[in-house]
């Protein structure tokens, strides 16, 4: 199918209409336009089963927006390479534009993609449109990557100054006539048999619009109070913009400045408004140590750690993943996961502490099971998170901060609205029992209904002694 001029923009995570730079330069270009988005299950971190939920969503929503712009959405499944050879045979394009990809993987496979491409005469343009900083942009004074996040974090916002947004493209012209993609259906992104997603449907809008409405919410409600309640995870305290932001359905310079725009205008403090762009800082800064380290997901990034004696502790793995630890504020983090697809952040940190330091299980093992769960499971954020928590990784927390369950959960849901929403059959318990009711007299548990090893169990491990058993790995590898 050949004919007028062509360009392909390849999209990947990217699936917005405004401020896209690759999309912005094709509609400019006078060509006909094939959006398109590739299902590579060659990628051996492709998403995991929320993720793919998400993704039906996301690419169902960006198709509408392209539609009322003139356009649509093509679907193409299989290895990267020979769908774009196909495609360009169909409709003899002559450029293939794309936003680039940091993950190690990805990186690899679009250099061999462009090389191949540009060897056969096909234009190949790759736009930085992802961060607010290009991962490979800044470096330490000393020419390296940075390892700490706080002159990172220093050194982009004196040396980085955010471009605008684009705008979206009025209209755009359409790909050729007779153009055929898969059916969304097809691909059998979202569950059925059995249907485990009601949470998630309940949860979350997906696509542009859904993300332009939750900042939107955000700076309206939430981000005044957002440096004080951030950690509370029984508030509504957070953006809830973490999925958005990873299959690009909002980029971090629109919400980098709108939350500027926010600030300057005096609707936002500066504390609250500065401590929430420090996360799209944190964001950033996790991918520039994905593109530096590029064995992150897999290797320890400090050597040292891989003498760690692991426990290799199938049914202590498992009896976490089922929130079944004995632990409210983890149970209840690892249920809300599940049901959402989602964990508020300072749980996360206190859910990875638990399966790292108390069970003393490898934190890859907890990386992987966020990696299937989590709706925003992003490769950088997810693998530098998981290694902070460890003490393995770059900025990393120190191997002897072992977040206690108790006390984390008494400091920042110290009514227990948290743990009464995921774990309603604690509901009735006092607020001084509600993080520990081992320690509730047998009255108050039986007037509660809580029968511990019945319909809740029991603590799995006993703090104390599992925290000198971590501390004592963790100290067998201090000095080697």
């Amino acid at each position: 199918m050949t004919g007028s001029v062509c360009i392909i923009v390849w999209l990947r995570q990217d699936l917005r209409i405004s401020d896209n730079p690759a999309l912005h330069a094709a509609s400019q270009r006078g060509a006909a336009v094939v959006p398109l988005f590739i299902l590579d299950e060659d990628d051996p971190w492709s998403p995991g089963a929320a993720s793919r939920w998400w993704l039906h969503g996301s690419l169902e929503a960006l198709n509408r927006d392209l539609r009322a712009l003139g356009s649509r959405l093509i679907l193409r499944r299989g290895p990267a390479s020979p769908v774009l050879d196909c495609l360009i045979e169909e409709t003899g394009a002559t450029a293939v534009y794309w936003n680039r990809l940091f993950e190690p993987w990805a990186r690899r496979r679009d250099r061999v993609i462009q090389r191949s491409l540009e060897d056969r005469g096909v234009t190949v343009l790759a736009f930085d449109g992802g961060h607010l900083v290009a991962p490979d942009r800044l470096v330490s004074r000393s020419g390296t990557p940075y390892r700490v996040f706080t002159p990172f974090w220093k050194a982009l916002t004196v040396q980085v100054d955010p471009t605008p947004p684009l705008r979206a493209p009025a209209a755009l012209p359409p790909p050729p006539a007779g153009l055929t993609g898969d059916p969304l259906s097809a691909w059998s992104l979202r569950p059925c048999d059995p249907d485990w997603a009601a949470g998630l449907r309940a949860t979350w809008k997906t696509g542009e619009k859904a993300a332009a409405d939750r900042l939107d919410r955000f700076l309206a409600d939430v981000a005044p109070d957002y440096k004080t309640n951030r950690d509370r995870p029984g508030l509504c305290g957070t953006s809830g913009l973490s999925p958005h932001l990873q299959w690009g359905e909002i980029s971090s310079r629109q919400v980098w400045h709108r939350v500027r725009g926010h600030m300057i205008s005096g609707a936002l403090p500066d504390g609250a408004g500065w401590a929430f762009l420090r996360e799209l800082g944190w964001r950033a800064f996790c991918a520039h140590l994905l593109h530096h380290f590029p064995t992150l997901p897999e290797d320890n990034l400090d050597r040292r750690f891989d003498r760690v004696a692991w426990r290799d502790d199938r049914d202590a793995l498992a009896r976490w993943q089922r929130a079944e630890t004995g632990y409210p504020i983890v149970d209840a983090g690892l249920r809300e996961l599940w049901a959402t697809g989602w964990m508020h952040n300072r749980v996360r940190m206190v859910v990875a502490s638990f399966l790292v330091k108390h069970l003393l299980i490898d934190w890859r093992q907890g990386a992987q099971w966020f990696w299937d769960t989590l709706v925003d499971a992003n490769l950088a954020n997810n693998t530098v998170n998981w290694q902070w928590v460890a003490g393995s990784g770059a900025d990393a927390a120190p191997y002897f901060r072992i977040f206690n369950p108790v006390l984390q959960g008494e400091k920042f849901d110290p009514n227990g609205t948290y743990v009464r929403r995921w774990i309603p059959e604690l509901g009735g318990l006092p607020d001084k029992y509600i993080h520990k009711p081992w320690t509730a007299p047998a009255s108050v548990l039986a007037e509660t209904g809580v029968r511990l090893d019945g319909n809740y169990p029991a603590p799995m491990v006993d703090l104390k002694a599992a925290r000198e058993r971590a501390l004592a790995a963790f100290r067998a590898i201090k000095n080697g």
